[in-house]
This record gives structure tokens, C-alpha cells and sequence, in this order.
């Protein structure tokens, strides 16, 4: 494209070069050679509207206080001359005396970076020091958002045949056609994302050298970082592989890299029970609680209510019919914060009436679809990332027993039926994992800052304790019932991260925060 074509179309639509600069050579440490370019790149700054990739990153990418770019990174690193990734930043420059930049990830795998940083700033935001400091920067991970290629696996109409299809024939034949399904799902996702090289290279070992590359493009000699959730994946993948490149680092809602992920997905799950047994105790005694006045039967009251769906969708007044794993679905959703509690109590009752309308748009945010009935890829990614990045399942018998400890763990979540034994999407992925559980390498990291919540049931306490030992690190425990709490409003978690990030102070041994009075 001319140059000046280049330069109306970012105008119009955040078009953006990205041009060779004279990047002191220690900003690029001891990466490879063949990577100079990459880490030399100048990053050219441009209006966002046209990296938004939803409705609401429309309107949020309008703010002029934001400004975007891409930055290009090796599709394979093992061939760095080959085809390139495009990967979308957005950022808020400093108010004040800048330290460097905050890095920010908020995790999924699969949620958008770019999107992150407006939500923090956003109106009603409790002001931390951070905007002054710091310019805040999130980017969507390569297959994510607004980055290229982007992994697009389904349809629109494909994601609500996907709702409606439950998967739950235990016999030989539906074993088999469930497996068909995942097998064609894995096609699709190779043949619409741009073939198997796309797939190889979503994987958070991949991710992690990206972040160095964005850190030497920012012009920071060492990365300041925020992670939530499967963004302390990231975290700690980076820390392991460029601890000499690390500044400050808070990993907030921990994964625990050493743990298999059939032990997290069965964590998760009993971390899902505790919460639901939390909201249940919490609406127990309100008149009409939907799950009864026995906090102790509502797993079973709850099962009563949402088991008939498995035959029998439930309908809404916009014409959709809400599925099982839709019900199932909408109440993880709201089980993340203790403050949606209301609006399940809400959605619950109004299904007792036969009416699924606001349970099934509480799984619509889970399922990233918008008002106008599209979806983001989120989900596509989030599956993509466990594919390349996890051990896989591919033997039945070993697939019908994580089934059952997932049943065992999460009562509520139990449809009743048989195990089905089918194995996923990621026994036909057509490129091999690139992960492993282990306990990090971290020699040389300088204190890092994880942040762990008692109450978190996507990512349980325990998970954050065994990360910020296995890092030599600070553990700030949070007592509350919700996902991460870094930046959310209470003053004690926040003046804690906000003191580490800015002044490099670790908080002492045993450091606990309360909720808000």
C-alpha cells in the first residue's frame, strides 16, 4: 500500500506501519540475531476505531485518550524470515512522571487485551497512581481479538446449532458421532484460521516471546506486568524465559503451571461447587430463593430445575430456546462475583416461571455474543491456546474417568446421565502440544506480587500459593468470593499493587486484605 494511502486509511480504520528503528541493542537482552528486526521495530501509533472488533470495543476505542498500533512478530520463531503475526496494543500514555509501561492481560485464554485497559480506566473506577505512572497497555495475544490471523473456528449460526447440542449419548454410536463432531471442529478451526502453522503457534510459550518483542517496541528496558487469570500463564511462561527482563510482575488469580490440566479442570470445577454452595447459603434465608430455603438441598433443587432441559429447552421472549448447558453456563457466569448473585437469583426465578430469557443472555456473555447476535472469538481461542498448550486426553477410558471426578467435584453442574466418553476437539488438533506442567526456572527473577482470593472458584486460593512459591515470591491473599481482585475497588488490594508496581515494595509475609467495609 502507498504510503499515503496508508496514511488516510488509519484515518479510517487504525492502519498502521510498522518501520525499522535504531532500538538500543540491550533493549533486545540475548534474543537471537535473527529477531533484531522484530525487536528494532518502531511502533506507529493511531486512532483504535478500527482495531475494535465488538460493539462495545467501538464505543470504548473512540476515546481519544487511547491510541492503537500492531506489532509484528514471527508466526514461528523457529523460522523468524518466514510469515509474520500482526498484533494489535492499545494504550493509555502516563498523566504524569512516567516510570515505563504496565503491560496488562486479563486472561481467557482468548479475552482481549486491548480491551482491558478502558475497563480499568473506565468512569467510577476507584483512582489508583497507576494512569500517572504508567502508560497502560493491553494486547490481544496472537489468534485474539484484533490481532491476525485470528483463530475462527464457527459461524454464527454454527455457535447456536453448538449451544443446542448436548453431546449426551453414552452409547457406542453416540461416542462415536460426538467424536465426529470434535474432529470436524478441529478441521474447521485449522481450515478457517489460515491451516496448522496458525494453530502451532497460539500457544503461551509463543505468547510470552511476543511480550518481549512488545517490550523492547514500548522502549522499556524491563517489563512491568499485570495478569489475571490464565494471563499469570503468560506471566510466569515470561518470567521463566526472560527473568534478566523482568521489572515487576503481579500474577493475580494464579494458574498453577505444575498442575496437569485435567487436576485444574477438576479444581475449577470444586472451586464452581464452593461458590455455588456460597450463593446458595447467601440466598437461602431472602424470601422465594429460587434453590430453596435449605441452603444444603439446593444442588438438588437446582438439578430438579435444570435437568428437564436436557429434553426440553426452556424458551425466551426474544423467540431463542435456552439449552441445559446453556442454564449450566449462565449460572458459572454469574458465580464469578458475588455481585451478580442478584441477577442469577433474578434469572433462576424467572426460569422456575418457564421463562430461560435472562439466564440464557448471562451465558451469552460467556459465550462473547453481542446484542446483534455475534460472537467474538473468545471461546474459539480459549480452546485453541489449552489445545497447543496442555497435555491432551486420547484415550476413552481416561476421558470417562476425568468426566466423572469433574461430576464428583461439581454436583450442581451433573446432568444426571451417563458419562459420555467421547474425546475433544484437542485429540484431533493437528499440531502437537508445546506445554507441560512443571514448576518454573526462575533464576535471577527479581520479587514478584501474585494476588490469590479464597472465594475464587475459576481459579482456586491454592493455585496462587504454590505460584508465588514456585517464583520466590509475594503472596497477597484476598478473603472474598469472586475471579482476581487487582483494580476492582477495594482500596486495600489495590494500594498493595499499586505500592509494588510503583515502588517495587513487596507486602510482608502473610499479607491478607478483607472486603470493603
Amino acid at each position: 500500500m502507498p504510503a499515503v494511502l496508508c496514511a488516510v486509511a488509519a484515518l479510517l480504520a487504525g492502519c498502521s506501519r510498522t518501520v525499522a528503528g535504531d532500538a538500543s541493542p540491550d533493549l533486545r537482552g540475548s534474543a537471537p540475531v535473527e529477531l533484531a528486526r522484530f525487536y528494532d521495530q518502531v511502533l506507529s501509533w493511531g486512532p483504535c476505531a478500527g482495531f475494535a472488533t465488538t460493539p462495545g470495543d467501538r464505543k470504548a476505542f473512540a476515546d481519544r485518550s487511547f491510541d492503537c498500533a500492531r506489532l509484528e512478530v514471527p508466526l514461528d520463531y523457529a523460522e523468524p524470515a518466514g510469515t509474520t503475526a500482526s498484533i494489535g496494543v492499545l494504550r493509555q500514555k502516563a498523566t504524569g512522571a512516567r516510570i515505563g509501561s504496565l503491560v496488562v492481560n486479563p486472561g481467557g485464554p482468548g479475552a482481549s487485551g486491548m480491551s482491558a485497559v478502558p475497563a480499568i480506566v473506565a468512569p467510577g473506577a476507584r483512582a489508583t497512581p497507576l494512569p500517572s505512572r504508567f502508560d497502560l497497555v493491553g494486547f490481544d495475544p496472537r489468534g485474539v481479538g484484533a490481532s491476525t490471523p485470528t483463530i475462527d473456528c464457527l459461524d454464527d449460526a454454527d455457535w447456536t446449532a453448538e449451544r443446542a447440542d448436548l453431546d449426551v449419548d453414552p452409547s457406542p454410536a453416540g461416542v462415536a458421532q460426538t467424536e465426529a463432531e470434535n474432529r470436524r471442529y478441529a478441521q474447521r478451526c485449522a481450515q478457517r484460521s489460515g491451516g496448522p502453522g496458525v494453530l502451532a503457534g497460539v500457544g503461551t510459550r509463543d505468547v510470552a516471546r511476543d511480550l518481549d518483542i512488545l517490550r523492547a517496541a514500548l522502549g522499556d528496558h524491563r517489563l512491568t506486568y499485570l495478569g489475571y487469570s490464565y494471563g499469570t500463564r503468560i506471566g510466569s511462561t515470561y518470567a521463566e524465559a526472560f527473568p534478566q527482563n523482568v521489572r515487576a510482575m503481579v500474577l493475580d488469580g494464579a494458574v498453577d503451571p505444575a498442575q496437569t490440566a485435567a487436576d485444574q479442570l477438576v479444581a475449577q470445577y470444586e472451586g464452581f461447587q464452593r461458590a455455588f454452595d456460597a450463593y446458595a447459603a447467601d440466598c437461602a434465608p431472602r424470601p422465594g430463593c429460587p434453590v430453596g430455603a435449605d441452603a444444603a438441598q439446593a444442588t438438588a433443587r437446582f438439578q430438579a430445575l435444570v435437568r428437564p432441559l436436557v429434553d426440553e429447552p426452556a424458551r425466551t421472549r426474544d423467540g431463542r430456546a435456552m439449552s441445559y448447558s446453556d442454564a449450566v453456563t449462565g449460572v458459572v457466569q454469574a458465580l464469578y462475583s458475588a455481585e451478580a448473585w442478584p441477577t442469577l437469583t433474578e434469572a433462576l426465578s424467572n426460569l422456575t416461571a418457564g421463562d430461560g430469557t435472562l439466564l440464557d443472555r448471562i451465558a451469552d456473555l460467556y459465550y462473547g455474543r453481542g446484542d446483534d447476535g455475534r460472537y467474538d472469538n473468545t471461546n474459539e481461542a480459549l480452546l485453541a491456546v489449552h489445545c497447543v498448550d496442555d497435555e491432551r486426553v486420547t484415550d476413552r477410558a481416561a476421558a470417562a474417568d476425568l468426566a466423572r471426578r469433574v461430576e464428583v467435584a461439581a454436583p450442581f453442574a451433573d446432568d444426571g446421565r451417563a458419562v459420555v466418553a467421547a474425546l475433544d476437539p484437542c485429540a484431533f488438533w493437528p499440531v502437537p502440544p508445546t506445554g507441560r506442567p512443571h514448576v518454573p526456572e526462575v533464576t535471577g527473577l527479581p520479587p514478584t506480587l501474585t494476588v490469590s482470593v479464597t472465594g475464587d472458584p475459576a481459579t482456586p486460593y491454592q493455585a496462587g500459593v504454590d505460584l508465588a512459591k514456585g517464583l520466590n515470591g509475594s503472596l497477597l491473599t484476598v478473603r472474598a468470593t469472586q475471579h482476581t481482585a487487582s483494580l476492582q475497588g477495594n482500596p486495600c488490594v489495590d494500594d498493595i499493587v499499586s505500592g509494588y508496581l510503583v515502588e517495587l515494595t513487596t507486602p510482608p509475609t502473610g499479607a491478607t486484605c478483607d472486603p470493603p467495609a
